[in-house]
């Protein structure tokens, strides 16, 4: 199995069944798929490596709690990354916007070791860094459909399910936020 983007494989639709039926195995495998791109979106959604890990972990826990409410419909990637999103809003609400931001600034060098031991040359650690700024500057909902897109990997679609938004509003949302983007990385050169 070639991991979550096989889901749609009748593959990926028995690992599922088989979680169903609590099988550890099973949970095991939906782990190993789906843990990196959990953690990069949190990360990028809320700015600190101890709290990604802490809310991946939060999430398969509320994964095997929820595994028999999930209806198979080829859409788990959804699911999972709706709890993911709960997950992260409830801490952005929890948390006041300015201790988050002064968090997600101390946790600035923390990406750039994490860059660092990715071998990343010191201006692609420099593009990142400041690209994580720009992040955190975004409104929630936008932020989220961005990372949504890129750690997530869902279409628009699977993200105007989750969010429970119309897809226009998601499309729109997409846009505001990469234009902003762009035009901040680009005057922060």
């Amino acid at each position: 199995m070639s991991g979550p983007r096989s889901e749609i494989s009748e593959d990926w639709a028995s690992v599922v069944h088989r979680a169903k039926g609590l099988d550890a195995a099973a949970f095991e495998e939906i782990v190993d798929a789906y843990s990196g791109r959990l953690y990069g979106f949190f990360q990028r959604m809320l700015g600190g490596r101890e709290e990604a890990e802490d809310l991946v972990q939060e999430v398969f826990v509320r994964v095997v709690k929820a595994i028999a409410e999930y209806r198979e419909e080829g859409r788990f990637e959804a699911w999972l990354f709706r709890i993911a999103g709960n997950l992260a809003r409830d801490r952005l609400r929890r948390e006041p916007r300015e201790n988050a931001l002064d968090n997600r600034e101390g946790n600035r060098q923390e990406a750039l070791s994490i860059s660092t031991d990715a071998g990343l040359s010191l201006e692609r650690r420099e593009d990142a860094d400041r690209l994580q700024k720009c992040l955190t500057k975004l409104p929630t909902a936008e932020r989220e459909v961005i990372l949504m897109r890129h750690y997530g990997e869902l279409s628009f679609a699977e993200i105007a399910e989750y969010t429970a938004a119309p897809l226009g509003t998601v499309l729109s949302r997409a846009h505001r936020g990469l234009a902003k983007l762009r035009q901040w990385m680009e005057s922060s050169t």
